[in-house]
């Protein structure tokens, strides 16, 4: 909201909450649906909503774009509308769509909040409210550390917390990048579990600077922040862990998001060390479509290494990159079209 500074008390618990509940309560909604029980199937997409693309989509496009650009908005202190056009409607969502892929409108947003830290000491959005963040947290720790005890967790049973207990020695050794990081919160809370080697980048410098003092103010200056573009990363290094929340959102809200979302899995393959994890939140895909998509990244993949016209330079190993791991089951969940979604899905897929 540009112009306006929020006192914490007045902004801190409308913005962790109004996220995970206004998808929930769009799709309850426009779909007659109720809210029900967490299980297995949380994450199937619904299948009334069926429209494929070809990098994963399954939900209505005109339908996604509308929540996910809502969501995003209010998640992240959504702008008035005037301050972009003063003739456009709120509920023009593809000019919404546009404004929340685009850098400047995140460099704005990241600037109205490194002010009200700055005059308020408020720390900022917490992406997708606190408890998604716990809960990612926590389930990708338990992930890590069952690697490195060389367990593989099957793909229908929840990971296991008993196998923690005192392992967190570790955590220490993954390296670990958050994409799209905004006030590096999530890795000042991958911190407190264990993890020392942390990296956090963003393509808004606003981000970058905001998250650097938060680490400084909450005692984790060794946190490393740093601007890069993920679609244009200049890292030089790779990384065991690398997790992505909302940043593969707000990419696939560009208006050439679906070649922006190409570029994203061809530079993520290349920052997830063989053998490591990437770990993808999102409020716009379901885990079914997030797998398709990595499949999908995988096919083209072995095509270009198969591909006699492929310059050197560019050759792949033949192995699919990204193997589908697991992902959280203990989302609260709805239910609409006789079939039962979650407003944010989480998934683990493994390097080769």
């Amino acid at each position: 909201m540009a112009g306006i500074r929020l006192a914490p008390e007045e902004s801190s618990d409308l913005i962790q909450h109004q996220h995970l509940q206004l998808l929930q309560q769009q799709q309850q909604q426009q779909h007659g649906g109720r809210e029900v029980g967490s299980d297995d199937e949380r994450s199937v997409a619904a299948d009334s909503w069926s429209i494929k693309s070809e990098y994963g989509s399954t939900l209505d496009d005109d339908q996604r774009h509308a929540d996910a650009a809502e969501a995003l908005s209010s998640a992240a202190n959504f702008r008035a509308a005037s301050d972009y056009s003063s003739d456009k409607d709120d509920s023009d969502t593809e000019a919404t769509m546009s404004m929340l892929g685009l850098q400047s409108y995140w460099d704005a947003a990241y600037a109205d909040e490194l002010a009200n830290f700055r005059e308020h000491g408020h720390t900022g959005e917490i992406w997708f409210g606190a408890d998604v963040m716990d809960v990612v947290v926590s389930w990708t720790k338990s992930l890590c550390i069952e690697i490195s005890q060389g367990h593989l967790p099957n793909h229908v049973d929840e990971t296991k917390p008993e196998l923690v207990g005192q392992d967190d020695k570790y955590l220490s050794n993954w390296s670990v990048l958050d994409i799209g990081t905004g006030n590096g919160l999530l890795l000042q809370e991958l911190a407190k579990q264990g993890y020392s080697d942390l990296t956090g980048t963003d393509y808004s410098e606003g981000a970058i600077n905001l998250a650097r003092s938060l680490a400084d103010r909450d005692g984790f200056s060794s946190i490393k922040f740093l601007v890069d573009d993920i679609l244009e990363t200049k890292l030089e290094r790779q990384f065991q862990l690398v997790m992505d929340k909302g940043t593969l959102d707000a990419i696939g809200l560009h208006p050439d998001g679906t070649v922006k979302r190409i570029m994203y899995w061809d530079s993520v393959a290349k920052l997830v060390a063989s053998g490591g994890l990437l770990v993808i939140t999102s409020c716009n895909n379901t885990k079914d479509e997030l797998v398709q998509e990595a499949e999908n990244f995988n096919l083209r993949w072995i095509e270009m290494a198969e591909d006699p016209n492929t310059p050197k330079d560019q050759k792949t190993h033949r192995d699919p990159p990204f193997q589908y791991l697991n992902h959280v089951r203990t989302y609260r969940t709805f239910m609409f079209g006789g079939s039962v979604g979650s407003r944010v899905a989480t998934v683990a897929f493994l390097r080769s």
